[in-house]
């Protein structure tokens, strides 16, 4: 039989694990899960970092080498890091040469504290490429305003890009349009723009806690009734701002000599109200050229008892816009929620790499 994972690559939905650890690596764990659950890549981000060595066993001896050749935290969190990546690139090169680069792929975040300064993460992300030295590495990079600049110059440079943080479908456009950019910036520079791929990730569980929680404040009728909506109608829409954006005269320019289209991704699928299904982000947006990143106990929950359609994003666009008008209707400003969860989210990332540098630090100063 096949499973509800298979299913969902078969309606044309990549299935990246949003987890990574040195352990899941070398144990083979990672390596299986691309046959036996249809993973075809893998995210990373600063809370993931953080639980993994903070687990640390796995780690201790390369901890230890590190700081008997005296590196400081930093550079010993740039260290550990990226050979994690390179060596799921690995695991994962056989997946990225039958997909043509579009899968096989594993993500790597610019440090948080450099959301907002441009410059420092173009050069932040140009070290993080060079070090993990694998094609199928994509640097993550937050979609802040001045992160915008710095995906058109990275993606320049002929590196692919993960976008992060995205929750507006305005800021999804700029996203869009800052890769393009960055496309005909790589093809002037000289650069192989077939080799260039990108994502860009929508949030999607957030969009519904935070906009859930102002609507059971208002609390009417009308309010509550629109309850856990949201998410799905938003992400709905970011499907189809893709259609229409990549639909346009100056990409088909690009397409035709080799350009890839940046492809949205549905990210934190994890479902954060236990009265909802747990496969509610993954089954209700399935749709072809779509990447979903998904926790491990989503990704088995779906494995387990997800009924895959064969799309329920496209023909279901006038309905996404009814609902958040209905939302805007009640009280709730969608602006001032995007901006808050967008401002939320890198400060939430800010955290966990202090978290991972206490961890480091820590794990050096004990190997001494």
């Amino acid at each position: 039989m096949t499973s509800p994972l298979a299913q969902l690559a078969a309606n044309g939905v990549s299935i990246w694990l949003d987890d990574l650890s040195r352990s899941r690596i070398r144990s083979g764990g990672l390596e299986q899960l691309i046959s036996s659950r249809s993973v075809s890549g893998v995210t990373t981000n600063p809370t993931i970092f953080a639980g993994a060595l903070a687990k640390g066993e796995a780690y201790a001896e390369q901890v230890a080498e590190l700081a008997a050749k005296g590196f400081n935290t930093t550079d010993a969190i740039f260290e550990i890091t990226t050979q994690d990546v390179a060596e799921a690139c690995d695991i994962f090169a056989g997946v990225y040469a039958q997909s043509n680069g579009f899968d096989g792929r594993v993500s790597i975040e610019v440090e948080p504290g450099l959301a907002n300064d441009t410059e420092g993460t173009v050069k932040q992300a140009k070290e993080l490429f060079a070090k993990v030295n694998r094609e199928n590495v994509m640097i993550k990079i937050p979609a802040t305003k001045p992160g915008l600049a710095a995906i058109t110059a990275v993606v320049a440079e002929g590196i692919s890009v993960n976008v992060t943080l995205i929750f507006s479908l305005q800021r999804y456009r700029e996203v869009i349009a800052a890769y393009i950019a960055g496309i005909e910036q790589a093809k002037a520079n000289g650069h192989d723009i077939s080799k260039v791929h990108s994502v860009a990730s929508f949030f999607v569980s957030r969009v519904d806690s935070e906009i859930d929680a102002r609507l059971t404040a208002i609390g009417t009728s009308d309010a509550i009734s629109l309850k856990s909506k949201a998410a799905l109608a938003n992400a709905r829409l970011a499907y189809e701002v893709f259609e229409q954006e990549f639909a346009v005269e100056r990409w088909a320019a690009l397409a035709a000599t080799g350009a890839n289209k940046q492809r949205p991704l549905m990210a934190s699928t994890g479902v954060k109200d236990p009265a909802l299904s747990d496969t509610l982000y993954v089954t209700e947006l399935v749709a072809p050229e779509l990447v979903n990143t998904m926790p491990e106990k989503t990704m088995e929950a779906v494995f387990d008892h997800g009924v895959v359609p064969a799309d329920s994003i496209r023909g279901k666009y006038e309905e996404a816009k009814m609902i958040l008008l209905a939302v805007s209707a009640v009280g709730v400003s969608y602006d001032d929620v995007t901006e808050k969860l967008e401002t939320e989210g890198v400060d939430k990332f800010i955290v966990s790499w202090g978290e991972l540098v206490e961890t480091v630090a820590t794990a050096l100063e004990n190997a001494k």
